[in-house]
């Protein structure tokens, strides 16, 4: 997983990165918020960042809340601060960042919450993609809705373009249904066995 690190001050931020990448991941760095930003802002972004709050150009709070409001896709935040009042918490939170680390921060402690955070992603991304599934599989069923004009005498039905065909390729076509075919009762007395009749007394078996 790719994880943005933002952080104005070298030191702390190699020391993310090594850290990091020890454990995994795959690390970008930026040393100011607008370059943050941008990262967050491209195409295929990191889905996980870890920002200061305090750097030049955007604050990791402002950076947090631009990109809630502007990325296709948010991404899991985690802010790091040596701020510890609860009301600098709240802050933080109410900016839409999805936890935070007290400077200077214990490995240990980090570590346990970006794979929180790497945990929640995955679930996201899990469930982005049954949405995409159920929306799919939903589309099928519309296919199969509405007026259908068919045939009265050889029962095919006509298409978006047009053209007459059986119904079991039109449906085939439309959904995850798939036919074997037969002769049920009816059609076995009334159509075969009456045809089996005819070709026997023209051919006197």
């Amino acid at each position: 997983m790719k994880i943005l690190v933002a952080d104005d001050d070298r030191i702390p931020r190699l020391i993310l990165e090594r850290a990091l990448s020890s454990w995994g991941y795959d690390v970008v760095t930026v040393s100011d918020g607008r370059q943050a930003l941008e990262v967050l802002a491209a195409d295929h972004p990191p889905p996980l960042a870890i920002l200061d709050w305090v750097m030049p150009g955007l604050t990791g709070i402002e950076v947090c809340r631009q990109a809630r409001a502007t990325a296709a896709t948010a991404p899991y935040v985690i802010m790091v601060t040596g701020k510890r009042e609860t009301a600098d918490v709240v802050a933080v939170l109410e900016a839409g960042a999805d936890d935070f680390v007290s400077k200077p921060f214990v490995p240990e402690e980090l570590r346990a919450r970006v794979q929180v955070g790497a945990r929640i992603v995955s679930l996201q991304h899990r469930l982005a993609e049954r949405v995409r599934s159920l929306e799919a599989s939903l589309q099928h069923v519309k296919q199969l809705q509405g007026l259908l004009p068919i045939c009265a005498y050889c029962k095919r039905v006509r298409n978006d373009q047009s053209y007459w065909q059986q119904i079991e390729v039109y449906i085939a076509a439309r959904s995850e249904a798939t036919f074997s075919h037969g002769i049920c009762p009816d059609c076995r007395g009334g159509v075969v066995e009456e045809q089996l009749r005819k070709y026997r007394e023209k051919h006197k078996c």
